[in-house]
């Protein structure tokens, strides 16, 4: 469940010396606003099928640029995984151009500009964090789920030629629905450290995930009213989803469940949650 609560830890190449995305949840959180939007545009664009590419090219390219800067930084004697990070951030950066200059055909300069902007700030920002080993800042996360869920903007642009108003909403909630499972994931942790007997339980991240769904349930209520049904459910369902993990985690053996186990429930519900948004926003 980590690894919902984006980013985990900057991991080294496997085993055939491959530098790929291994964080499911933060992968999970990049391509459902995609395929969100681009079927909720109703269009297709071959550049929707670059900004898939440029986005994977854009997560992978993170972790040989952690490696990196850490052995610029951090390590004084040269690490194995350097040389192969290396090359592989290299063919990153090449993928992530050439995508780049597709999308240039379809995107307002202005657009590519902004869009190019905020991946270079995010990934300075991620690189940074990482290299500090702060990547379980819970602001830090909180930060990367939205960045994560914009990819929903990128995909109303290539299919489309701009940002759709619906669009913009899409966004939020998807940040907001993040953001909250975000503070759920903490709760749960703080749980089993205290389960552990060695500190005092910790009601902070509880709180702040029981102030994120009054917020949720107060959009489920906004939407409701403005007869936005389908939405309003997929508010509630959220709700309701990490009601039900926050009551769970008062119990032992739900607290000893695998954290790979709790993920895959995770991912269902916000898998759910954005199959119902689809069909209000439709």
């Amino acid at each position: 469940m980590r690894e919902q609560a984006i980013p985990a830890r900057t991991r080294e190449p496997n085993q055939n010396g491959w530098f790929l995305p291994r964080e499911h949840g933060a992968t999970a959180m990049l391509f459902t606003p995609i395929i969100c939007a681009a079927v909720l545009a109703r269009e297709w664009r071959f550049s929707e099928l670059a900004t898939v590419v440029a986005a994977f090219a854009a997560l992978a390219a993170k972790d040989p640029l952690v490696v990196l800067a850490r052995q610029r930084i951090v390590w004084k004697n040269r690490r194995p995984e350097t040389t192969a990070a290396a090359k592989w951030f290299a063919a990153w950066t090449v993928i992530l151009i050439l995508s780049g200059v597709v999308l240039l055909l379809r995107w307002p300069l202005k657009a590519i500009v902004a869009m190019g902007l905020g991946v270079v700030i995010f990934s300075a920002l991620a690189v940074a964090v990482n290299v500090k080993n702060r990547q379980r800042s819970t602001m830090f996360q909180i930060a990367s789920a939205a960045a994560l869920t914009s990819s929903s903007l990128a995909a109303s642009l290539s299919a489309t030629g701009a940002i759709a108003p619906w669009c913009w909403w899409l966004w939020l909630l998807l940040a907001m629905q993040a953001t909250a499972g975000i503070l759920v994931v903490h709760a749960r942790l703080d749980a089993r450290i205290a389960l552990r007997g060695t500190t005092p339980a910790s009601h902070q991240f509880r709180r702040a995930a029981m102030v994120a769904l009054v917020v949720l349930a107060g959009a489920a209520v906004t939407a409701a009213t403005l007869r936005r049904g389908w939405i309003a459910l997929a508010l509630l369902t959220v709700v309701m989803g990490y009601w039900y993990d926050l009551r769970r985690q008062r119990n032992r053996e739900d607290l000893q469940l695998s954290l790979k186990k709790v993920g895959q429930r995770a991912l269902a519900l916000s898998s759910l949650y954005a199959g119902l948004l689809v069909l209000g926003f439709w």
